[in-house]
């Protein structure tokens, strides 16, 4: 347990939060809203810090990154917690509950991930950016090892913090849950704004960055939403995937599962502004491959977790040359 970085002293012993917008006012021994950050003794503390709930070997792309050296593993670790309380949460046992933790050291991690021939460190499953003094850290150690940071997570974080971890982080994906602010508000105790900004502000500091749209049958599934997702994400760059996720009923959700159908429209959607759309938590034969946007052949041929990109060349596509978005 070390202090908090972002954070500040108010009267009577209380502290307030500033790391998320949720910007938690805590009394003493009173835990935000993440169950990461405590107040003690008039202090706030990361009580989460080297605390690690899950430690995996994973292909990259299961995060889902697509357009980030395909193909790769990557040590994938995370805390318990996190600043939604999305009641459809997919991991809802690490982030609403506690689960079983182990102490490892940003070194140590760092480490783990060398001996393991990852290309470096996945922060996920849970909410990485509730582990905000872990992930800064344990991403400098990443980084004196020659390997690359990947950060999975909902976005919601103040500006200030997420600036100063950025230039640490080589990739993100950020699950932009609904273009609705009221859809923020009633399922998942968030707001969107933040979350936007974190996908640009990245974008703009040159992170490698891709989205995850969880589709969730009658909340977020009309095509007004998937209009304003894609043209959204297209006013920053065509070029950054999409991932649409199938829901399935979760922890508090027990609507049905998202209509193949109906991500079938997403998609088509989704490519009248976006040059690479995905489609996750499904099987179908072509929704997980790279096409060309040029020549429309396929590049990257996905078989769930297996990757085949054999005709992709330097960073092009091997058929007509054209220039891809993809680091390998």
């Amino acid at each position: 347990m070390i202090e908090a970085t972002y954070y500040q002293k108010l009267a009577g012993s209380k502290v307030r939060c500033t790391l998320c917008p949720q910007e938690c006012v805590l009394s003493e021994g009173k835990s935000g809203i993440c169950r990461g950050k405590k107040n003690v003794g008039g202090k706030l503390f990361a009580s989460n810090y080297e605390m690690a709930v899950s430690l995996a070997l994973d292909p990259i792309e299961k995060k889902p990154l697509y357009h980030f050296f395909p193909g790769a593993n990557i040590l994938s670790t995370g805390p318990n917690g996190c600043n939604f309380r999305c009641r459809f949460c997919q991991n809802w046992t690490i982030s609403q509950e506690t689960s079983p933790e182990r102490v490892i050291h940003p070194k140590q991690m760092a480490e783990e991930a060398s001996k393991c021939k990852s290309i470096g460190l996945a922060y996920t499953y849970a909410e990485p950016l509730i582990w905000y003094e872990y992930v800064l850290e344990t991403s400098k150690e990443i980084h004196k090892l020659g390997l690359k940071n990947a950060l999975v997570t909902n976005g919601f974080i103040n500006e200030k913090p997420l600036r100063a971890l950025l230039p640490f982080i080589d990739a993100m994906n950020v699950d932009i849950k609904s273009m609705e602010g009221s859809f923020y508000q009633s399922i998942c105790s968030g707001s969107l704004e933040p979350v936007l900004r974190t996908v640009q502000l990245a974008y703009e500091a040159g992170c490698h960055v891709e989205i995850t749209n969880l589709v969730v049958t009658d909340l977020n599934d009309s095509e007004e939403h998937f209009h304003k997702l894609s043209d959204w994400i297209s006013k920053l760059s065509p070029d950054i995937p999409l991932h649409l996720s199938r829901y399935f009923p979760n922890y508090k959700m027990t609507v049905a599962p998202t209509p193949v159908e109906t991500l079938a429209m997403a998609r088509s959607i989704a490519l009248q502004k976006l040059n690479y759309v995905y489609v996750g938590n499904v099987s179908h034969e072509a929704w997980g491959d790279t096409i060309c946007p040029k020549c429309g052949k396929c590049i990257i041929k996905r078989y769930g977790y297996a990757v085949d990109c054999s005709h992709l060349k330097d960073g092009k596509c091997d058929f007509c040359g054209h220039p891809l978005p993809i680091l390998s």
